[in-house]
């Protein structure tokens, strides 16, 4: 996977309409980058999680913008063709379009080729000032790590029918809007099938069954460093010869369909 053709937005779109799964995994340094770039993983998700798998915190809330362009230099440095993906942390977004543009910058300059931010209805003017100016977005909808005190905890979105409504509108307002990816997070497989079926963008599950287009999961999950993993993570480390055999598991389950196993790792 060496020599592959770096992947760009452009090559994400022809693997969507051709149906081939994405295999999206956090990353946080350069010598992670090279291995799973290596082992042909699609999209490289400088993730937010990093304030809790990193930096030991108890959620994603304290991780700084500076925090973030650091990790996506570094990620940056180590990657030759993988997509890059970096999350705009909490507070970067929030304040007004103009303060989400000057972060993005910073997450762009650093090595980043599109920024995630999470959330739906509010996000949606934020997400099209955005893509106006030739940022990439992808959207994230669902369980959003970023407002878990507001949500109550760790909890599965969309299991009743107004939630499930207000799911597929938000992913149809921002795909409008010019998102050109979803993440969607902790919500039952069916509704993630449908919402899957039903906006023109790429829709990356995690938790969210195996209808989605593609899969994310965090690489502490993947090699088993976490303790007490949530319930759609798989650990590949255990029957591989190394890291990046594992990752090269993971990435051929998720393109061939096998991750994740619905009544495994799904709602």
């Amino acid at each position: 996977m060496s020599d592959r053709k770096p992947v760009t937005l452009h090559r994400l779109r022809e693997l969507h309409a051709s149906g081939e799964k994405i295999a999206v995994l956090t990353c946080y340094d350069a010598s992670f980058a090279q291995v799973l770039d290596r082992a042909g993983v699609d999209v490289l998700l400088v993730g937010d999680s990093l304030g809790m798998v990193l930096q030991g915190h108890a959620s994603t809330v304290p991780v700084s913008i500076e925090d973030m362009v650091y990790h996506t230099a570094a990620v940056a440095r180590g990657n030759r063709s993988a997509w890059i993906i970096a999350d705009m942390p909490f507070g970067s977004y929030q304040e007004s379009a103009e303060s989400a543009l000057r972060h993005a910058v910073r997450l762009i300059q650093a090595g980043a080729q599109m920024v995630k931010l999470e959330g739906g209805g509010w996000t949606t003017p934020t997400v099209r000032f955005l893509v106006e100016r030739g940022i990439p977005v992808c959207a994230h909808l669902g369980f959003t790590p970023q407002t878990v005190y507001a949500l109550g905890g760790y909890r599965v979105q969309g299991r009743d029918e107004s939630a499930a409504h207000r799911l597929q509108a938000q992913a149809a307002e921002l795909a409008e809007a010019g998102a050109a990816m979803l993440v969607l997070e902790m919500v039952p497989a069916t509704l993630a099938r449908e919402l899957t079926a039903s906006i023109p963008i790429p829709v990356i599950g995690i938790g969210a069954g195996v209808g989605c287009s593609g899969q994310v999961l965090v690489l502490h999950d993947v090699l088993g460093v976490t303790r007490n993993a949530p319930r759609f993570a798989r650990n590949y480390l255990q029957d591989a010869a190394g890291v990046e055999d594992a990752v090269r598991r993971y990435v051929g389950d998720v393109k061939a369909g096998r991750f994740p196993d619905d009544a495994l790792h799904s709602f």
